[in-house]
């Protein structure tokens, strides 16, 4: 019963709600909250801030959703073995992704693994902005740029330039830049992150850096959607080689200002901070490594 109690804390957890997770497998608000109260009494600590509008974790909660993750992923895993057998992997992984790479590389990563490994199942999260890894649930991340929260576990992934393109059109009507100054006359499609806007541009090595503040009438919190609107012609972006490689390659973009390209950004898989994942988790993470290096 406890770790069916922590199990049922987990999803609390993840779906933001008691009423949520009741929903989700099936059980009535009074009793999923019976059953915290019991987990909480287990414990002796309180484990949820509760109002009647939001739910967030004391710090007895968040240890034990770090704790979880893993005893529940290592009772799934032995169970996988005990009746299907050591090569088997069953269970479900959480996955957070960039919206670009996610609708490709990592999408096309998940298909591999699904036709080696028919009993996973896969809860993939697209969003730009930040994700709370640990208050979601998520297995593993992937993200752009330095990690803040040192806690995280890290495994590198190869990365590439930010590219500054724009489609022919644009160039056509607009003309082309020479040099990064020169962006401060154009129109510059822009990326948000969360409260922050990505406007600030940087050119070039740690030593000859140029740094230009850009400025244009297109904003968004989605990557693909910036994306499609260079390749309408609406104006000059800067993007992971991962998402418009492709694009220049076939002519449908042009890159601008190679000489002044900056060094790629780290790229990364990001994992909660526990001390081991379930063996399903580890063996996508290293398939996934592998499908970025065939991209490398």
């Amino acid at each position: 019963m406890l770790l069916d109690n922590i199990a049922l804390f987990s999803l609390i957890v993840e779906k933001g709600s008691l009423v949520a997770a009741g929903r989700e497998v099936g059980l009535s608000p009074t009793t999923v909250s019976e059953r915290l109260a019991a987990l909480e009494a287990h414990f002796g600590v309180v484990l949820l801030n509760r109002t009647t509008r939001s739910i967030s974790l004391t710090d007895e909660g968040r240890t034990l959703i770090d704790g979880a993750k893993l005893v529940l992923g290592e009772v799934e895993d032995l169970e996988t073995r005990i009746r299907l057998g050591a090569q088997n992997l069953s269970g479900q992984i959480r996955i957070s992704a960039p919206k670009d790479l996610g609708r490709t590389i990592v999408s096309k990563a998940i298909a591999q693994f699904f036709a080696e490994h028919p009993s996973i199942t896969i809860d993939l999260h697209l969003s730009d902005g930040y994700v709370d890894i640990v208050g979601m649930g998520i297995d593993l991340a992937v993200r752009f740029g330095a990690i803040g929260d040192s806690s995280l576990r890290v495994k590198q992934l190869p990365a590439k330039r930010r590219v500054l393109c724009a489609a022919p059109s644009y160039l056509e009507h607009h003309g082309t830049p020479r040099t990064p100054a020169d962006l401060k006359d154009h129109n510059c499609l822009v990326m948000r992150f969360g409260q922050n806007i990505d406007n600030v541009w940087q050119f070039g090595s740690t030593a000859a850096k140029q740094i230009v503040t850009v400025r244009g009438n297109l904003v968004a919190n989605d990557g693909a959607l910036v994306r499609q609107w260079c390749l309408e012609g609406r104006g000059i972006v800067l993007k992971s080689e991962f998402d418009v490689g492709g694009d220049i390659q076939d002519g449908r973009l042009v890159e601008l200002l190679g000489d002044y390209a900056s060094p790629p950004p780290p790229l990364q898989i990001v994992f909660p901070p526990s001390r081991a994942q379930p063996r399903r988790v580890t063996a996508f993470a290293d398939h996934l490594a592998n499908t970025f290096k065939e991209y490398g």
